[in-house]
């Protein structure tokens, strides 16, 4: 159900508190996915922690929200959930530049469009700007029949070619009720926390080569 997000630690306490961010400065996250997927749903349910009917996104939401639970409990993310349109798509880059972490939403029913939505999410995960930025794929309406698991949307979308380098983690979801949406919050949260790490890591082996 993972992808290359690895539980295991480093086995320095330290050097993984060293990589936390600061619980004042919000992270930055961009929640994308063809339209009618769930994203303005699950944004709602995690802002408000009750159903919204929502209509389709024109242009784009932003709230900020709080971790409940685990590691994450007490950290802010600053979620920007942007229109799934085709007329829209278009415009993602805009919002993913600089981002910590993207939220990808697919729609677990929708057999036909999952083509569809593993061209967006690769073109948007090779764009230059998103290299080895963390993927949190919400496998959306579980609650449906014919919902596909988690393992068969992470094999259909590819997401093991992208190789070892990109965090991802694809966790199945029910957004009208919120099953998923904390857990998947979560492992967003780690895989940021691990790609800072080795992001310091590396500007330092890089200042020791000098």
């Amino acid at each position: 159900m993972g992808g290359s997000l690895g539980k295991g630690g480093s086995g320095k306490g330290h050097s993984l508190l060293d990589a936390l961010p600061s619980l004042n400065t919000p992270l930055h996250v961009v929640m994308l996915g063809l339209d009618s997927a769930g994203k303005t749903t699950a944004l709602y349910r995690l802002k408000f922690d009750q159903y919204l009917n929502t209509v389709p996104t024109i242009g784009f939401n932003c709230e900020k929200i709080k971790g409940t639970s685990g590691k994450c409990k007490g950290t802010s993310f600053l979620v920007w959930d942007v229109g799934g349109q085709e007329k829209l798509r278009p415009l993602w880059r805009s919002y993913t530049r600089c981002t910590d972490g993207i939220v990808f939403v697919v729609d677990a029913t929708d057999s036909e469009r999952m083509d569809e939505a593993k061209m967006e999410l690769m073109r948007t995960i090779r764009a230059p700007e998103n290299h080895h930025v963390p993927i949190l794929v919400l496998a959306n309406k579980q609650d449906l029949p014919g919902a596909k698991d988690a393992a068969t949307v992470e094999k259909t979308l590819g997401l093991k070619d992208l190789g070892p380098s990109q965090l991802f983690h694809v966790q199945p979801s029910c957004a009208i009720i919120g099953d998923g949406l904390e857990d998947g919050l979560e492992s967003l949260y780690e895989m940021i926390c691990k790609k800072k790490k080795i992001s310091r890591s590396n500007s330092k082996s890089g200042s020791k080569k000098r």
